[in-house]
């Protein structure tokens, strides 16, 4: 398992249009288990409403964790979606 942490710049933090981009965007690890935890809630990151659902604000810090086959190549994308968009 391979995780990272972020925390969010975006003033608006982790909004509709973002989420979903960042949803379609992990979409080819769809056999990597991909997982983004606020706190003490952990949600799939190919659940959209759930992501939404965190709540994630401008300075927040998320862990994003991948688990499966391609985790190496999952969490890359994830950390290069997160710091080029949010």
């Amino acid at each position: 398992m391979k995780e990272f942490r972020y925390v969010i710049q975006d003033p608006l933090g982790i909004h509709a249009r973002p989420a979903g981009m960042f949803v379609k965007a992990l979409k080819p690890f769809a056999d990597t288990e991909i997982t983004i935890s606020k706190g003490d809630k952990t949600v799939k990151a190919s659940q959209l409403m759930k992501l939404m659902g965190l709540a994630v604000k401008q300075g927040d810090e998320v862990v994003v964790a991948a688990n499966g086959p391609q985790e190496d190549a999952a969490i890359a994308a994830a950390e290069a979606f997160l710091k080029e968009n949010l």
